[in-house]
């Protein structure tokens, strides 16, 4: 056994069994020893960004690791944008990065590079594997890192001497940690705090937007207290039988103005909330004047333990409000928007769906259409770098191979890891993908005036288009091996969605709004 074999091994014992990998030569003995375990199923992307954001869809799904495979320095930069994704949503994923051989790194060669600097922003747990003895013990000392808690990416370099050599000893198995419950006294003060207040709300954010938190949140609210979620939410139940909290607004003013007159912010699975970014006299922090924030949960908590304890010590009912199950009764006709979109997803997405969010300004109107439709999962973008959709989708799938997926994307955002469409073909994965095609980076366009740099002028609205030349997404879909259409009314959407649906297999469609 050499040290790519004890890596595997190890690997496939903690439960990690999916492998998204773009690699290279340096990684060569790990893809060998792949025919030796077929535990482990590997994927092979196109960018190292796909297989990144890949690994963040089947963690944020599975609540365990995949392992990315990624080839040096430059390998891991490629996906460094979806590795930020996934650290905002503190997703485990072990990243098995190749470097040369241990003696060879003195020697400088084009593709050596600093991994351990490189890696170090976006992963909670570095080492490097300088010894064949040393992978087992590293390999499951990664994986327990990977679950935090509260979790994310974590990064394990592999020197290709490591790698090849003879490697003593089997497997070895991870201490997976468990997320402690927030204390008695944080309870009694959240308590104490939300007895007095006058105008109180409860911020959930992270594990605290899973199924089983949102129960105990609905008792909150059932008690008369203002439940809100974070904007972006790795991982939320949505639709029928869900409770469904109110969402942070993006824009800091309407976040704020909203929020005119709160005196009590209590924090769980979350942090303070701030805007997105800083504009000109405007404020940063979005906690109105006077307010006083309190943490029940940290993000390394158990928000469903803490929620649970809180609504018990206010005395809230047993049970809170849901989302009735409420479908549009007819299909939307006229000249496609997001809202119709919405409104079709809505009446033809199955039960249990996992839906991929990355539409940007598209998104809001599939948001409203589904609020009440069949139960269903939505992994948000995170961490703001767009690219995400379409590898959650690929990621989600192989976690999940017996749900449908739907891939939301704004077609500025679907163009960064567009070689998602050729995995989604090669694994057969069901996955329904939209692309709201408007031309245009329309977030930015709204973005120049709220950051006052005032209207694009010939030249600014060169870098804000993307109809000069138009992208043909449909032959886009075709030419990566899946079937595809392009709608521009509401009844062709209707239809070309109802249609994806009740197959299995990747579907495209571009939806021109």
């Amino acid at each position: 056994m050499n040290g790519a074999d004890a890596l595997i091994s190890t690997l496939v014992a903690n439960e990690v069994t999916a492998c998204f990998a773009n690699p290279g030569t340096s990684e060569m003995q790990f893809v060998a020893a792949l025919d030796g375990v077929p535990q482990m199923r590997p994927v092979l992307c196109l960018f190292e960004g796909v297989a990144t954001g890949a690994a963040d869809g089947y963690g944020r799904i599975a609540d365990r690791p995949a392992c990315t495979l990624l080839h040096l320095g430059p390998g891991y930069g490629n996906g460094v944008a979806n590795l930020h994704n996934a650290r905002r949503a503190f997703t485990p994923i072990v990243n098995v990065v190749g470097d040369h051989a241990t003696y060879h790194r003195q020697y400088d060669a084009p593709l050596n590079s600093d991994i351990a600097t490189l890696v170090k922003p976006n992963s909670i747990w570095v080492k490097s594997a300088d010894a064949p003895d040393q992978v087992s013990a590293l390999a499951a000392e990664a994986v327990a890192a990977s679950y935090g808690p509260p979790g994310g990416p974590v990064s394990l370099i592999l020197p290709a001497d490591s790698a090849w050599l003879e490697a003593k000893g089997g497997p070895v198995i991870a201490q997976k940690p468990v997320r402690p419950a927030p204390s008695g006294e944080a309870v009694d003060a959240a308590a104490r705090a939300l007895r007095a207040a006058r105008k109180p709300v409860v911020l959930l954010g992270n594990q605290a937007c899973r199924a089983e938190a949102l129960k105990e949140a609905a008792r909150l609210e059932a008690a008369g207290i203002t439940v809100y979620s974070d904007t972006f939410v790795p991982r939320q139940r949505r639709g029928a039988g869900t409770f469904l909290p109110k969402k942070m607004q993006y824009f800091g003013e309407m976040a704020l103005s909203e929020l005119e007159g709160v005196d009590l912010m209590v924090l769980v699975g979350t942090a303070m909330p701030v805007a997105f970014f800083a504009y000109p006299n405007r404020p940063s922090v979005l906690v109105p004047e006077g307010c006083e924030t309190l943490t029940l949960a940290e993000r390394s908590e158990d928000s469903v333990v803490g929620l649970a304890a809180l609504a018990d010590a206010l005395g809230a009912p047993k049970e809170g409000p849901v989302q009735p199950l409420v479908l549009p009764d007819a299909a939307p006709t006229g000249g496609l928007n997001a809202y119709f979109a919405g409104a079709s997803i809505a009446r033809h997405m199955p039960e249990d769906a996992i839906v991929c969010d990355d539409a940007v300004t598209s998104g809001t109107g599939v948001a409203v259409g589904t609020a009440t439709a069949r139960p269903h999962d939505l992994l948000a973008l995170t961490g703001g770098a767009i690219g995400i959709g379409l590898p959650l989708a690929v990621g989600a799938a192989v976690a999940a191979p017996d749900r449908k997926v739907i891939s939301l994307n704004g077609d500025g955002a679907a163009m960064y890891t567009v070689q998602a469409l050729w995995t989604m073909a090669r694994e057969n994965l069901d996955v329904t993908t939209v692309v709201f095609a408007n031309n245009t980076y329309r977030i930015l366009n709204v973005e120049m005036t709220r950051t006052g740099a005032g209207q694009a002028g010939p030249a600014a609205a060169r870098l804000l288009d993307l109809g000069d030349p138009a992208i043909d997404w449909v032959s886009m879909a075709k030419a990566m091996g899946i079937p595809a259409v392009r709608c521009t009314t509401a009844e062709e959407f209707d239809k070309a969605f109802a249609d994806a649906v009740a197959q299995r297999g990747p579907m495209f469609i571009e939806a021109v709004i």
